[in-house]
């Protein structure tokens, strides 16, 4: 008997009838003689309006008040899932995060997975129970209050609970029918790829691919685990993830030079000025930046000007963490002396992934030729072994995307990609 986890997502739980057709699907499982543990997220935009809710009242809710308040979303879900599980004639059992054993650090908004002991789960499925569990939230292992894991956070709850029952597979179920070569809310044709392994998919996802946290990746990978990305609203194949294809469609694509393009519409620009081109300055703004907690992605400093020996240093973080930078940036200028820092929030990220391009010359050129005669202007660029990003204007993303599908045939021409719930936001 093989033990399956599944985590749906907002959009397949959103409303009486997806919960009904979720526990339909969780039931017909179990009837193929499989254990199930289900993971589920908080009901269509449930988390995003709590949040809305919680900035009505206060500017700047406390961490842990606003952790305590946004779990209530997957609180009901996996209550209703249960209640509907129960209607069909087997028993399900609801646990929140700390119930379900995720010990997480203390850092309330955005906290890690320490450990998972899942006592209490694997007693409900020795009891023949299905264990329904709330994702993205767990328990901190010092204060003992209530941290979630981080939007996307329901996708690492489910690979860390797969991993610490030893299950033969994650299955993540949502609206769209795997992971396809672009956005196909953007790229109607793009192509579904039926296997990706764990490096490419862990690029994918930190260039703001959004059908798996990152985290969530980079966990399955530790552990080994196979995910199983599918839509809860068909029975489509959808995407393998995983170190090595494991079935002949899977292999067919093993040696493709380029997986997919994907796209991130949440970083901002910060250019600093007329900078030192000193021993030590560069590292003590990165510093100031890393001391109020603000990661960096992509970063391009200039050739020292000869005449006054200083240098302009531009760099890409997350869009709420720009007036942070701002103002740490601000606090340092009169003790390292660089001019006004300057900050751009219409910016976007378009990154091209494939592992094939280690070994293929000219996929640089290919992919700047398309942006080019697409009228896209690139503000900087950055590379790793697998993966060429730039950074252009916010309303030139679609654009880019689009043309970047075409220059590297990531279309289908004869599927359209369906994108069947959710709104996106």
């Amino acid at each position: 008997m093989a033990v399956v986890v599944q985590k749906y997502g907002g959009s397949s739980v959103a409303d009486a009838d997806g919960i009904k057709r979720v526990a339909q699907r969780i039931v017909a499982t179990r009837k193929a003689g499989h254990d199930v543990v289900v993971v589920v997220s908080a009901m269509g935009d449930v988390t995003d309006e709590l949040h809305d809710l919680a900035r009505q009242v206060s500017p700047l809710p406390p961490g842990r008040e606003l952790d305590m308040l946004l779990t209530a979303g997957e609180r009901i879900s996996m209550a209703l899932l249960a209640m509907a599980i129960a209607n069909l004639g087997l028993e399900a059992r609801s646990f929140t995060g700390s119930q379900a054993g995720v010990i997480t650090d203390s850092a309330h908004g955005k906290a890690r997975i320490i450990d998972v002991t899942p006592g209490r789960i694997r007693s409900a499925l020795d009891d023949g129970a299905i264990p329904i569990v709330a994702g993205f939230q767990g328990v901190s292992q010092t204060s003992k209050d209530i941290t979630t894991l981080g939007r996307g956070g329901s996708d690492t709850t489910a690979v860390a609970l797969a991993a610490a029952l030893q299950a033969d597979v994650c299955e993540i179920y949502t609206d769209v029918d795997g992971v396809f070569t672009a956005d196909p809310r953007i790229v109607r044709t793009a192509r579904r790829i039926p296997w990706i392994s764990y490096e490419e998919m862990l690029e994918m996802a930190a260039c703001g691919a959004k059908i798996l946290q990152l985290r969530c990746v980079e966990y399955a990978r530790r552990y080994g685990m196979p995910i199983h990305v599918r839509s809860s609203f068909s029975n489509r194949a959808g995407t393998r993830i995983s170190e090595h294809p494991a079935g002949a469609e899977e292999a067919a694509v093993e040696q493709a030079i380029i997986s997919g393009v994907a796209h991130d519409r949440s970083e901002a620009k910060v250019t600093v000025a007329s900078v030192p081109d000193q021993v030590g300055v560069a590292a003590r703004i990165f510093h100031t930046l890393a001391a109020v907690g603000i990661n960096i992605d992509m970063i391009v400093q200039n050739v020292s000007a000869a005449g006054t020996g200083r240098t302009d240093i531009s760099f890409t973080l997350p869009r709420d963490d720009g007036q942070a930078a701002m103002a740490a940036l601000s606090s340092l200028e009169p003790e390292v002396g660089y001019g006004q820092p300057l900050y751009d929030d219409q910016i976007g990220k378009v990154s091209l992934v494939g592992a094939g391009m280690r070994s293929h010359p000219g996929v640089s050129a290919t992919f700047f030729g398309a942006l080019a005669d697409a009228g896209v202007n690139i503000e900087m660029i950055s590379t790793s072994e697998i993966r060429i990003s730039v950074v252009v204007a916010e309303k030139d993303v679609d654009m880019a995307v689009g043309a970047t599908v075409k220059a590297f045939d990531l279309d289908d021409t004869e599927v359209v990609a369906e994108v069947y719930g959710g709104t996106g936001r």
